[in-house]
């Protein structure tokens, strides 16, 4: 069987950055299992594993454009520090999850002055040049269920 739309794919990745720091990885946990064709997985990603099989391995690198986006500096924001509510100290680095027109999206802190926060609703990895390096190790037909939820439903809740 090969992947194609539909499929539920399992895949053991390590994800670094150009410079070749370790990201992300499915080292130690479950495979990610994910719905081939559903937009799950970043673009350039899906592309890369159309058409293999299980046992098959790659390493691709993935420009920011088809993994998660060019930087928009529009999605930099000056917000008054009463948007925080219960949260005491708020220092730069830290990561909220906000919800974006109805998207749970993460945001950074990036500037704390006085009573103003400026906050980056950018991905972490936006403007970030990817490498996977991407082992397939099950290729399956999704169930009913799963495809009208338009995810795979893992053993183990995990969710990228």
């Amino acid at each position: 069987m090969e992947i194609k739309s539909n499929k539920v794919v399992s895949i053991n990745y390590t994800l670094t950055s150009a410079e070749g720091k370790v990201l992300d990885t499915s080292e130690g946990h479950a495979p990610l299992t994910y719905i081939h064709g559903k937009g799950n997985i970043i673009p350039g990603l899906e592309k890369a594993l159309e058409g293999k099989k299980v046992g098959e391995k790659l390493i691709i690198t993935i420009p920011p454009e088809e993994a998660y986006g060019i930087r928009d500096e529009r999605l930099l924001q000056v917000i008054p520090h009463s948007s925080f509510e219960g949260v005491e100290k708020i220092e730069p680095g830290m990561q909220f999850q906000a919800n974006f027109e109805g998207h749970p999206q993460i945001i950074v802190i990036t500037k704390v002055e006085g009573d103003n926060i400026t906050i980056d609703a950018n991905h972490p990895l936006a403007g970030e040049q990817l490498t996977f390096d991407v082992a397939v190790t099950e290729i399956r037909e999704a169930t009913e269920e799963e495809l009208s939820h338009g995810h795979a439903h893992g053993s183990d809740g995990h969710h990228h």
